[in-house]
């Protein structure tokens, strides 16, 4: 027993020197982040579904990148992975956020097309994928029920015990599905100062605190490293932002949470109900666009915190009650033992924010 606690004290201790180190580096890092964006002309100008004042920075991915980079260079230098497997996992998170980091300064620097961006998340995703990232099983909440015999779900799903295997190729495609629908989440969430960067540290919280629980010691350690990075970041993207997370940004942020979310059995879940209100926003405002014959992927100030903000509410307590969201649903996801309580929260408040959309909706017809 004292030896286990030693070894819980010593993890602890390098958790902490992971979340500062990359808290501290961010920090540094933004004015040069600041200053590249100035030199390059890689400004945010006001305009569209953005109504900010000003010309503002937009590669706060170089800063967040730089906090993470160094974060993960020190969790590989003091905390060996769990498994051969999850050392093959972690090594993949780490290069497809790399493909994103690059990817996502060519987007910023050039504004890329709809297709070249497609492509570059579609590269990203291959590469977690190639390392073993996917979602393939995970726990059954009707474990006792006769539902996964029904067919054609016994040809696509294997139950043993208490966990559900999905059938390899339905796996890999979901996976994609996941990641990159992740990513445009993100990027369609980073419309107000700080919400996005917010939103995500609470989820890499989460997520963390998850790992811990399963006892995942060196898989803990990479949600730190984005909380930390997040927050030294949110110093100066909160409302007034001073910086922009940027397409860099908000690729590794959206990758990072797809990814960290697949690491462990039951994570899904918490980032489902942690992330829910800006995932259900999307596929909301995505299912509109297509009902009017627009693009589904060009953003406008049809989302859910710009209809708030349009109505009048100040862009922080928008983002205040975000975070109270976020975090409300993201201990419930933790501290909630059955699944299927899990999925009725989650129905639950599918429901409300459909209900609170439709409302905004029919608000917006009168007025016009």
């Amino acid at each position: 027993m004292q030896v286990i606690g030693c070894l819980a004290q010593h993890n602890v201790v390098t958790y902490t020197l992971v979340f500062f180190a990359a808290l501290i580096t961010t920090i540094m890092l933004v004015p040069v982040a600041t200053w590249l964006s100035r030199r390059w002309d890689v400004l945010a100008v006001p305009g569209g579904r953005r109504q900010h004042a000003g010309l503002i920075p937009k590669l706060g991915g170089v800063a967040l990148m730089g906090g993470l980079a160094t974060a993960v260079a020190l969790i590989y230098l003091l905390i060996p992975p769990d498994t051969p497997d999850d050392a093959r996992r972690l090594q993949g998170v780490a290069l497809g956020t790399i493909v994103f980091f690059i990817g996502g300064i060519i987007d910023d620097r050039w504004e890329l097309s709809a297709k070249w961006q497609f492509a570059i998340q579609f590269v990203g995703a291959v590469v977690a994928i190639g390392h073993i990232v996917f979602i393939e099983v995970f726990t059954n909440p009707f474990a006792g029920t006769a539902v996964w015999e029904i067919f054609p779900l016994n040809l696509l799903f294997r139950v043993e015990n208490d966990l559900i295997w999905m059938w390899r190729p339905l796996a890999l495609l979901f996976t994609l599905f996941w990641i990159v629908g992740m990513i445009n989440a993100v990027n369609m969430l980073d419309g107000l100062d700080g919400l996005a960067a917010g939103v995500g540290t609470i989820a890499a919280v989460m997520f963390a605190w998850h790992g811990y629980k399963l006892g995942q010691t060196a898989v803990v350690a990479f949600p730190l490293a984005l909380a930390g990075a997040l927050l030294g970041f949110l110093v100066f993207n909160f409302a007034p932002a001073k910086i922009f997370l940027g397409s860099a940004g908000a690729y590794i942020l959206g990758y990072q949470l797809a990814t960290l979310s697949i690491l462990s059995p039951a994570k899904l879940s918490t980032a489902l109900l942690v992330l829910a209100v800006p995932i259900l926003d999307v596929a909301w405002q995505i299912a509109s666009r297509i009902r009017r014959g627009q693009n589904p992927f060009q953003g406008d100030r049809g989302h859910l915190h710009f209809r708030l903000s349009d109505g009048g509410l100040p862009t922080r307590q928008i983002v205040l009650g975000y975070y109270a969201v976020s975090l409300a649903f993201g201990l419930t996801a933790i501290l909630l033992p059955n699944g299927l309580l899990k999925i009725g929260v989650l129905v639950g408040l599918t429901a409300v924010v459909f209900a609170i959309l439709i409302w905004l909706g029919q608000r917006q017809k009168i007025k016009h």
